[in-house]
């Protein structure tokens, strides 16, 4: 099957997609991403939902402020509902992993297993790897996109990044060239302060199969953050792959091995996937 979605939540007209054929799974993109980015990182061969944030992709802002995991992971559980999806795999990269982490923690009934890819949140709120993204959303309220992108291009973090992690320092520069910047950097704003709203407790109570899969050279999903999850969660699987900022083919080829050697390993053995 194959679609698109609409779903109007509180003056919020969000949208999502329904792809593929075969065994379910829920999948997120990252902060400043959509359905495009999912689409580069999930393999094919399995049936997609994903959920256009509010503010992402086709997603308008709509009227509920502050921007939060909370309000993020009930639009995601909505468009669930919508496709028909009682019980589902959740997954995610980046803020994608930390929905997806919630969904499993507050909604364990419904979550059959997770994947987390590039994680950048583990148990607490505005972690520091945050901080760049915190950097950025503040420039651009108060100077506007334009001025605030050189204002960031001079600075400290941005020299820093360019040596460490020079893919992370695209990813900041194109939220300054995004229609809307401004009105967007309130997402940044708040979401890089908030965090999934699970403790490490709620990871060690989990009781489905799980991939965690990290990488080096990368400031804003350091591979500590993966490795701090996989530990936590017990009955998970670790994965480092390629750094994008290294070799992106091989990096989203190891991506697609991974998720799909994982779900194709557990949906029989645990039923991980409903049919």
């Amino acid at each position: 099957m194959a679609g698109r979605m609409a779903l109007l939540r509180d003056g919020a007209t969000l949208l999502g997609t329904d792809t593929g054929e075969g065994p379910a799974v829920v999948f997120q993109h990252g902060l400043g991403g959509g359905e495009a980015q999912v689409a580069q990182t999930f393999p094919t061969g399995f049936r997609r939902i994903t959920l256009e944030c509010r503010g992402h992709g086709g997603s308008n802002l709509g009227e509920g402020r502050p921007f939060s995991f909370e309000m993020f992971a009930d639009d995601v559980l909505a468009a669930a509902d919508r496709a028909g999806l009682h019980r589902f795999v959740a997954g995610g990269v980046s803020m994608g992993a930390g929905i997806a982490l919630r969904l499993a923690c507050r909604h364990p009934e419904r979550v059959t297993g997770l994947i987390l890819v590039r994680p950048a949140w583990t148990f607490s709120p505005a972690p520091q790897n945050m901080q760049p993204i915190v950097e950025v959303a503040e420039l651009i309220l108060v100077h506007g996109p334009e001025k605030a992108r050189a204002i960031f291009a001079q600075s400290e973090t941005a020299a820093r990044l360019n040596r460490e992690a020079p893919d992370n320092l695209a990813s900041l520069l194109g939220y300054f060239d995004r229609p809307g910047a401004k009105a967007f950097a309130r997402v940044l704003a708040n979401i890089a302060a908030d965090g999934p709203g699970v403790a490490e407790h709620d990871a060690a109570a989990l009781d489905v199969p799980a991939l965690v899969i990290g990488n080096e050279i990368d400031a804003v999903h350091p591979l500590s953050t993966a490795c701090a999850l996989a530990a936590a969660i017990p009955n998970s699987t670790f994965a480092e792959v390629t750094p994008k900022a290294r070799d992106s083919a091989k990096h989203f080829a190891e991506l697609h091995e991974q998720i799909s050697s994982f779900l194709h390993s557990h949906s029989k053995a645990r039923s991980l996937i409903p049919s």
